[in-house]
């Protein structure tokens, strides 16, 4: 099965905001092209599956859905809410740093489970409204904007307490593996990509998100192997020589490591 890119975006435009299509029930497997999709949903029950986890949908709720991440829906009654989508563009050129800060560590969920419906039901309204004016004004955009994230990651609960927002060096590493146009098992080979060595790599990882730079790839090999296994007619041994595994039988002992299967029994299973 041929995996669907969307491109919900007219070009130039990097940052679109509506209202989530009531018509929507099921959709097919799909990614979008290099963007991160926010979809809050204050009515409407069903299934989210992002890559090939299922989400109940218990609204209010907000989706978070990264750019190499594949999606579908599947609604069991008429949805509300509002998609936001944001490219890299937008943040690299907004003039208030903090937006990109709050798009990485809502990034880290998936989901986010929403309290003050009333308030962000007022903020997505304002900024539809902003955006879609003809005399669009763009720090009034990047404003309410700023309060959305500010208001869904103040609801999202993270993993440990007083975690700080990751560094720089970490963000970047992040950037490469998700723009997904060559990964590769080596932390050595990112790092001097990004002009630094392993070690300092692998020191802002563990600062970031307390894990180590290994680990952060492995879970983008893993979840990149698993889309390859389940979209795609590709071989095992075609998928370990795209991420740079010496032979097949190390990528399998590698797969199994980390998911108690073999890519064989996953694909089957799946």
């Amino acid at each position: 099965m041929k995996l669907e890119i969307k491109d919900k975006l007219e070009h130039p435009a990097s940052l679109k905001v509506a209202p989530f299509r009531k018509e929507i029930r099921n959709t097919n497997p799909h990614k979008h092209n290099a963007y991160l999709e926010i979809i809050y949903l204050f009515q409407g029950t069903g299934v989210h599956t992002i890559d090939a986890v299922q989400y109940s949908i218990a609204s209010p709720i907000v989706f978070i859905v990264r750019k190499e991440q594949v999606h579908h829906w599947e609604l069991t009654s008429e949805p509300s809410g509002y998609v936001l989508i944001i490219k890299k563009t937008f943040i690299d050129n907004c003039l208030d740093g903090e937006i990109g800060g709050l798009v990485s560590h809502l990034s880290r969920f998936s989901s986010v489970q929403i309290e003050d419906v009333a308030m962000l039901n007022c903020l997505f309204e304002m900024l539809v409204r902003e955006h879609s004016a003809t005399t669009c004004n763009k720090s009034i955009v990047s404003g309410l904007l700023k309060a959305i994230l500010a208001k869904v990651v103040g609801s999202a609960v993270p993993a440990t307490n007083n975690r700080e927002l990751p560094h720089d060096l970490f963000l970047s590493f992040r950037e490469l593996l998700s723009q997904n146009t060559e990964l590769w098992n080596s932390v050595a080979f990112y790092a001097r990509k990004l002009n630094t060595s392993p070690q300092n790599l692998n020191a802002a990882c563990q600062k970031a998100v307390a894990q180590s730079a290994s680990m952060v790839l492995s879970d983008y090999l893993m979840r990149e192997a698993k889309r390859l296994l389940i979209y795609t007619t590709k071989t095992v041994s075609e998928i370990a020589d795209m991420f740079g595994f010496n032979d097949a039988s190390h990528f399998i002992k590698y797969f199994k490591r980390h998911s108690d299967k073999t890519p064989q029994q996953y694909r089957k299973n799946c």
